[in-house]
């Protein structure tokens, strides 16, 4: 599979990048800027509103764009000089929490379009009996990012200082548009359609929220990214302020707790294959968020602080990446490629668009009741997400379902 090759390439690189901007960009906040818990909490949300705003425009807009593959190379490259403009703002002493806000929110629009796209490609570059397979590899690379991303943004930090560290991810949204310039497969046709506008965003939502495995797996995938991205929000500004973690160590414990998720990712895979796609995803909505639990009771000696961040990110990655590897393919293979665009822009809307309302309840809630406190609800609050799929027919799958037929 060159093509798939040339594509994993490219997004490996990008999430790298990924990972180092989401060390980096908080502490610019923090370190830089002083920000405070609510400040953090719009932060975040700025990023992640665009999912919300135009998941499902995108979606009906790119589902008729014959060209699909520009238009990611066009917002990866957007992204590259987006954030190039914070190291710039901070060299010329301009820089401010207003510019992270508007680049936070620029990058996650541009996002939004180039992940609705990314669906359409994977399913031209990889064979539909190959989607777990090629899933686990781009689940191994999320992984391995995980694990190097935070401990070179933490190195970096520690160096260079934090405005400085976001070029890496600038430079690595440039190797992901120099990739998909190398593949060649063939996309989707385009199929016509008279409809309305009206009807063409209808066709996407009826389809996620009618369709009994996509119903069941959006409400619990859902709930946890509420809780997880409000915990999210905070972890940066709790771990630096209140539990006085340097930003080196911080990024080293984080990468190192993260091999969790490459072992995670090496073996999702086989647990689908053992006990069932929908059980295995089932279990990643249990082991995904019950370990950040550790985080807010850590406390006393440096080294049992540093012991419980390590388990927590451990636990959780490994977590996810069962969660993610088994029930992304299954989202694939159960919507018809005439409506991927739609289904995953209206999947997205609610899926993405929750976590902005995440992050900005843990910044309302850190400033409530405090920081460990509002850590503590929603990572007990998430680990009931599974709940969803109890009485669903995903706890039942085996393996790929068959795409789902509509009207």
């Amino acid at each position: 599979m060159p093509d798939f090759r040339a594509f994993w390439i490219g997004q490996s690189i990008s999430v790298i990048g990924d990972q180092v901007s989401g060390v980096a960009i908080p502490l610019v906040a923090v370190l830089i800027l002083e920000a405070d818990a609510g400040q953090m909490g719009l932060l975040t949300a700025a990023g992640l509103v665009p999912h919300l705003l135009f998941s499902l425009p995108f979606g009906v807009w790119l589902d008729r764009v014959h060209r699909r593959r520009r238009v990611m190379i066009a917002a990866d490259l957007g992204r590259a000089l987006l954030l190039a403009s914070i190291p710039i703002a901070w060299a010329l002493d301009v820089l401010t929490l207003e510019q992270l806000f508007i680049v936070g929110f620029v990058v996650g629009t541009l996002t939004v379009g180039f992940d609705i796209l990314w669906a359409t490609i994977f399913v031209s570059v990889a064979p539909r009996d190959r989607y777990v397979e090629a899933n686990t590899l781009l689940g191994g690379s999320r992984s391995i990012a995980s694990v190097a991303g935070p401990t070179i943004a933490g190195a970096l930090v520690q160096f260079l200082g934090a405005a400085l560290t976001i070029v890496a991810d600038a430079v690595s949204f440039i190797a992901s548009a120099v990739s998909l310039t190398f593949v060649r497969a063939v996309e989707e046709p385009v199929e016509p359609d008279d409809s309305s506008l009206r009807e063409r965003l209808a066709v996407g939502l009826r389809f996620i929220f009618r369709d009994p495995i996509m119903r069941a797996t959006l409400l619990a995938a859902g709930w946890i990214n509420l809780f997880d991205f409000a915990f999210m929000a905070l972890l940066i500004l709790y771990a630096t302020e209140t539990l006085g973690v340097s930003p080196g160590l911080l990024g080293l414990v984080l990468g190192s707790g993260a091999v969790g998720g490459v072992i995670g990712a090496i073996i999702a895979a086989r647990v689908g294959r053992r006990i069932g796609l929908g059980p295995a995803f089932a279990l990643g909505c249990v082991l995904f968020p019950v370990p950040l639990v550790l985080v807010p009771l850590a406390g006393g000696p440096e080294l049992v602080v540093l012991g419980c961040l390590f388990a927590a990110e451990f636990g959780a990655g490994m977590g996810v990446m069962i969660l993610d590897v088994n029930v992304g393919a299954v989202i694939l293979a159960r919507t018809p490629d005439r409506i991927r665009s739609r289904a995953m822009g209206s999947f997205r809307f609610v899926n993405y668009g929750i976590r902005p309302v995440g992050a900005l309840v843990g910044g309302f809630l850190g400033t409530l009741i405090g920081v460990r406190e509002t850590l503590f609800v929603v990572s007990v609050l998430a680990c009931f997400g599974v709940l969803w799929l109890v009485r669903s027919p995903v706890i039942r799958l085996r393996d790929l379902p068959e795409p789902a037929e509509i009207g």
